[in-house]
């Protein structure tokens, strides 16, 4: 195959910013938007709309380890948003009954799992090396963007057509894709005769030419449980704020309908936007600072962002701001820094099973928490008190990375079986 004449890896960062951006971002940083409509619309409770995503999960997590590591990363996206556009069609014709809406949230997630994060940081990590955690960072704000024009069109969409409409439309949204991934990306450089960072002369890390590990090496190693869990924590406590939102300002105050959509856009927006500077500064320093103390520091700052929710009231809701911005730079830089973390640990030719194992986890916990904080709030009376769960289980995040071995030298290789 001839060499194309410019190194192609830009040409892969913008095409996993566009995809990452519309698979991910825009249909997960806006389905919560409508949980306050699903709910008055088919008479439900908050736990029974919060109860879609992990009842989906549960029924799809087989994807991720017996799926991802054998497909096309570009084919895994064109399969996913087909799947997540057939989701929002059918969130916008449900009937009232939640095992139908359970269902649909398990094509969402099978969606989710195909076409999010996993095969956009294998594509990353196969054409980038020396410049892995900047390349990471700007495919990473893909999604944030798009959520950020979601959280404003969405409440615009919803002020003169019905919710399920709008449903459909961000639905079709999701095929925009299909082009983009088919022609514009190739999983790894040598489909196009080129070398990762298009520098033939580059030494190639010994990380990332190691044989890789074995499922088996890998659970059976410490360094993968604490990142693990201290991911899946994190992300928790993330999601248990990005899909209560709305119910916890409606607690707080924001009663009508209208003012609520408002206060959600906002805060959300803002939120996505801090994502999006939490991505660039991380992605730079995670190329120049040791990855374990940027990642103690993020996880950190996101329990102590979460109180910062109960602040935005109607009488103080220029508080949204402080709370976006905070809570926002951590949640973006968060996300990026798992796969990164992950290829330091057990190198580029493992990243793509230990990611399919963590991946799910973190997803199981992504979307169990909160309905596990709605539980709590049921019974408690109030997210108020809820909430400090959600920071506790943030902090615990931050102590399982903290454990972590300062660097890749000092995780022992469990021996393979013979």
């Amino acid at each position: 195959m001839t060499p194309a004449t410019h190194f192609r890896g830009p040409w892969i960062i913008a095409a996993c910013f566009f995809t990452f951006g519309i698979s991910t971002g825009l249909p997960y940083y806006n389905v919560a938007f409508f949980f306050d409509y699903l709910r008055d619309h088919h008479h439900w409770t908050a736990q029974v709309v919060t109860l879609g995503a992990p009842l989906g999960v549960l029924l799809t997590i087989w994807a991720g380890p017996l799926i991802v590591p054998r497909v096309s990363p570009r084919y895994l996206i064109m399969a996913g948003t087909g799947l997540t556009c057939i989701a929002f069609q059918w969130f916008a014709r449900l009937g009232d009954s939640p095992y139908e809406y359970y269902a649909a949230w398990a094509v969402y997630m099978l969606g989710y799992f195909l076409a999010g994060p996993i095969p956009h940081q294998i594509l990353i990590s196969n054409w980038y090396r020396a410049r892995r955690g900047q390349a990471m960072g700007i495919a990473y704000i893909g999604p944030a963007l798009a959520g950020a024009l979601g959280n404003k069109l969405a409440p615009w969409l919803v002020s003169f057509m019905p919710y399920t409409q709008v449903l459909q439309f961000l639905g079709l949204l999701m095929l925009v894709t299909w082009p983009v991934a088919f022609f514009v990306m190739k999983d790894r450089p040598s489909d196009v005769g080129q070398v990762p960072d298009g520098d033939p002369l580059a030494e190639t890390p010994a990380l990332d030419t190691a044989e890789p590990w074995t499922m088996k090496q890998l659970t059976g190693n410490m360094p993968f449980w604490l990142l693990l869990v201290g991911s899946a924590a994190s992300i928790g406590s993330i999601a248990s704020v990005n899909f209560l939102m709305k119910f916890v300002f409606e607690e707080q105050g924001f009663t009508d309908q209208a003012a609520r959509d408002q206060i959600w856009s906002t805060a959300s927006f803002v939120s996505l936007l801090a994502a999006i500077a939490g991505r660039i500064v991380v992605g730079l320093l995670a190329d120049r600072v040791s990855r374990k103390r940027v990642m103690v520091v993020i996880y950190t700052q996101v329990a102590i962002a979460i109180p910062m929710l109960f602040l935005v009231t109607p009488e103080t809701p220029h508080y949204v701001y402080l709370f976006g911005i905070v809570f926002g730079f951590a949640m973006g830089a968060d996300y990026m820094l798992i796969p990164l973390m992950a290829a330091n640990l057990f190198g580029l030719r493992s990243l793509g099973r230990a990611m399919s194992a963590i991946l799910p986890s973190d997803t199981i916990t992504q979307f169990w928490a909160p309905n596990f904080i709605a539980r709590l709030q049921a019974s408690w009376g109030s997210y108020g008190s809820a909430l400090w769960v959600a920071a506790g289980i943030a902090a615990i995040g931050a102590v399982a990375v903290l454990l972590l071995p300062a660097s890749h030298r000092t995780v022992q290789r469990p021996p393979a079986e013979p």
